[in-house]
């Protein structure tokens, strides 16, 4: 009995020993970003036995349980790039020599503590690169969401003077009703290029500032012409052409022409709405409400630039409705107009919406979303095994990652200028580290009077 004694005393001193290793992890993290209080957990170490008359002492075994889904307190940060997650989930990060090594392991962490490094990557005070979707020039994330592979580094700085071709033109502008109907041939509106040569003067004219391949600027004309009752003709036209466009292609620099006709209530009526496309000597009509028109920018040797060759989505408004192009008896006018493309300067910082966006702001004032990042979520968080640097890795006790955007589906939400505080509280460490103590000083007796024991028998 005495044995077995001593054994479960033994068993005291390293389940409470362990235990005190954990409150020590504690209390030197309490400081530690996005850090997640451990607790020991002890169980019964039990010696069966059949018999009802004797008992056999068996001991105590210790289990470290991190409480990984608990919340912690979100401090200010006076860093755009400090970030927390408010709610469940966590942030991708990447461990490796650079942010270039696909080698490395994908971890999850909560410390968003972010900086950039010397090539422009993002990564926290344990050297973990931040992963994010790249969005595409329409502002959206890839189609498979859940895939790793489409995971990428944050990387600001390399967009120094990039450009973004213009493909999405609307506008809402009114034409006067009371404007005479032109008195020339009907053959203007199957032919086209009399506004874009200036053999007939337009009722109506006004311009959009587009944006090629490489961020030049370029202006196009938009012409339109009554031709009858609700009807006008119109063209597209780029102003001063030559050594821009082919001009082959497009003579006179005429992209696009058509007829807009009118509903009695002023609306558009785009069912009966032409649109075609001019290019290489071609007039093929393009599908409204949605379809691109193409044009071909000059590739002669005598071109002082090679661009990719342009596609536009022209919106006309909604059928119907008096969002875009209307007909009334106000005066003819351009009341609003929306064109991207851009030719975008250096960059001077990032800002970052709680839906995760990371969006780079450049010298002269515009801004670009770039990257979204994704909150990693999972049925058990507390069952994700620990990693170097505050970071958890996925186990079986965790079951699957789970890459949502910030919000959606149980995520939290991304809170920039923020940092989540450690969810250690010194008082109850303290406290337990009392408790832990005593029960280890316990431990100690046992084996002490267990040894006295040993002793009485050894001498008789």
């Amino acid at each position: 009995m005495a044995f077995t004694a001593l054994a479960a005393g033994v068993s005291g001193l390293q389940a409470f020993t362990e235990g005190v290793g954990v409150i020590a992890d504690n209390i030197t993290n309490v400081n530690t970003i996005g850090y997640k209080e451990t607790r020991s957990r002890f169980s019964t170490l039990v010696t069966e036995t059949s018999s009802r008359s004797s008992y056999s002492p068996g001991g105590v075994r210790a289990f470290a349980e991190s409480l990984v889904s608990k919340q912690g307190l979100l401090l200010p940060s006076s860093s755009t790039t400090d970030m927390a997650i408010d709610g469940s989930g966590f942030f991708a990060v990447r461990n490796g020599d650079s942010a270039q090594d696909t080698t490395g392991e994908l971890v999850y962490t909560r410390a968003g503590a972010f900086t950039e490094d010397n090539q422009g990557f993002y990564k926290n005070t344990a050297g973990l690169y931040l992963m994010g979707w790249r969005l595409d020039s329409a502002g959206e994330p890839p189609a498979n969401l859940q895939s790793p592979s489409v995971l990428q580094p944050i990387n600001i700085s390399q967009l120094n003077g990039i450009s973004e071709a213009t493909s999405q033109v609307a506008m809402r502008a009114n034409l006067q009703a009371s404007t005479a109907v032109y008195a020339g041939t009907p053959a203007y509106v199957a032919t086209g290029g009399q506004l874009a040569s200036g053999a007939i003067t337009p009722d109506f004219q006004t311009n959009i500032q587009i944006f090629d391949s490489l961020g030049r600027e370029h202006t196009v004309l938009v012409s339109a012409l009554k031709t009858g009752p609700n009807q006008w003709a119109y063209e597209y036209n780029m102003a001063n052409s030559t050594g821009v466009l082919d001009a082959t292609a497009h003579p006179d620099g005429l992209i696009a022409q058509g007829q807009m006709n009118f509903n009695t209530d002023g609306s558009i009526d785009l069912g009966s709405t032409t649109l075609f496309d001019v290019n290489a000597g071609a007039r093929a009509a393009v599908a409204l409400p949605a379809g691109n028109l193409s044009f071909t920018y000059d590739s002669s040797a005598s071109a002082t630039s090679l661009v990719s060759n342009g596609s536009i989505n022209i919106d006309f408004g909604t059928d119907g409705l008096g969002d875009g192009w209307t007909q009334s008896e106000s005066n003819s006018s351009l009341i609003s107009k929306s064109v991207d493309g851009a030719k975008f300067d250096n960059v001077n910082g990032i800002l970052i919406d709680e839906a995760g966006v990371v969006s780079a702001t450049f010298e002269n004032g515009l801004s670009k979303r770039i990257y979204q990042i994704p909150v990693a979520v999972f049925d058990n968080p507390n069952g994700l095994q620990r990693k170097q640097g505050n970071s958890y890795g996925v186990s079986d006790l965790s079951g699957e990652v789970t890459y949502q955007k910030a919000g959606n589906s149980g995520a939290g939400k991304v809170a920039t200028n923020a940092l989540e505080g450690s969810t250690v509280d010194l008082a109850s460490e303290f406290a337990e580290l009392i408790k832990v103590q005593r029960a280890f000083s316990a431990s100690t007796r046992i084996i002490t009077t267990s040894d006295e024991i040993l002793q009485e028998l050894t001498r008789i």
